[in-house]
């Protein structure tokens, strides 16, 4: 199953909402204890209740996705500075100077701490400096404590920003793994399901019927066009994970010579190789079954073999053979294609290519590659 949407920033807005309420706490706390000594007591009051209020407006508002967004965010920020700014009247300033706290002390960070995980790093910053700015325009004397404050305030705004892009970007990861897994495990299963039935039951009608004459024969080549097209939609074809996969399955490059003409079996399961060494054994395969249909002409059988450290791609065809001394030959008149394309590429891979040929009895070539290259 798939992770809701924001699933892993839901822990960071539940915390942000006890964090407030705690710093909340704390705030009623030193308003009952220094009552005795603001200069308007009852309008400390008063903002205190303003400040349950608000709490609990915001404790409502973040914990419902849709409201997670700048009208809240700015009224949040906008109270939570009028109420900072408010402090020098509602205090008063020698009370301050005799070190009363101010009426936010950390509350205040409650706007900066959502701005972070709404936005990250950078938005938290920018809250962080308006809040900060205000606490200091409160000030008549700026010393170190006050600026303690503000790179407090900072390192929430950076470091809970920080952390809320990493929840971010981990969901996102996930979500694309759940639903490759999904696809993959869909495709399997219908591998499974038709891979000994539909298939051998479409490749029987193509071999009886191919020299049929009339609809028979119609038949017989629509049956080896689906047969086709059937193994290169479980072959995975579209294979999931995008192109900057560092393996691909091997089944997906290759299904793409499936045709009439051409039968590939492979494994119900993916055969993953390393994307370079799957792309040169895919255009190896593509060489042979060329000289196939220009030396051999009817079908041919392309097999994949999963050997666990080693892939094996093998190209039957039934046509006349290869002469003795032929690829020699060729090689020497500079006909390359055995030698460079298909032998060449496989070298290069650290496999091996093993030709199989007999006069009137077809060709095999077997393309043998390590699963790493070496």
């Amino acid at each position: 199953m798939s992770s809701p949407p924001g699933g892993f920033e839901v822990p960071l807005w539940r915390a942000l909402a006890v964090f407030r309420v705690a710093s909340l706490g704390y705030v009623c706390v030193l308003s009952v204890r220094d009552a005795d000594r603001y200069a308007h007591p009852y309008a400390a009051g008063a903002l205190v209740l303003v400040m349950i209020a608000w709490t609990t407006a915001t404790a409502i508002g973040y914990a419902r996705p849709a409201w997670r967004r700048w009208p809240l965010l700015l009224a949040d920020l906008g109270v939570v500075v009028a109420i900072v700014l408010s402090t020098p009247w509602v205090v008063g300033r020698t009370a301050l100077a005799h070190g009363v706290p101010t009426l936010g002390v950390a509350w205040m960070a409650g706007p900066v701490l959502a701005w972070a995980v709404s936005g990250g790093r950078r938005r938290g910053t920018v809250a962080a400096l308006v809040v900060a700015g205000a606490d200091l325009a409160t000030r008549e004397r700026i010393g170190q404590s006050s600026f303690t404050g503000v790179i407090l305030m900072l390192l929430a705004g950076v470091v809970v920003g920080h952390v809320a892009r990493l929840a971010v970007a981990a969901e996102e990861r996930l979500q694309r793994a759940v639903e490759l897994e999904a696809a993959t495990r869909e495709r399997e299963r219908l591998a499974r399901d038709i891979h000994d039935s539909v298939l051998q039951v479409l490749a029987l009608v193509q071999r009886r019927g191919a020299d049929l004459p009339g609809e028979a024969g119609d038949l017989a080549r629509l049956a080896g066009e689906q047969e086709a097209a059937l193994r290169a939609l479980i072959a995975g074809t579209a294979t999931p994970g995008g192109s900057d996969a560092d393996t691909v399955d091997l089944r997906s490059l290759l299904g793409r010579y499936a045709s009439s003409a051409v039968s590939l079996s492979a494994p119900a399961t993916p055969v993953s190789l390393p994307r370079q060494v799957a792309g040169d054994l895919a255009a190896a395969t593509g060489a042979a079954l060329d000289n196939v249909g220009r030396h051999a002409g009817g079908r041919a059988w392309v097999l994949i073999e999963d050997e666990g450290t080693t892939v094996t791609v093998s190209i039957r065809d039934e046509g006349p053979g290869i002469p003795d001394g032929r690829l020699t030959e060729a090689a020497d008149q500079g006909r390359l294609g055995v030698s460079q394309s298909i032998r060449g590429r496989v070298t290069d891979l650290g496999g091996t290519v093993r030709i199989i040929s007999a006069p009137e009895a077809g060709t095999e070539i077997e393309l043998t590659v390590p699963r790493a290259r070496r």
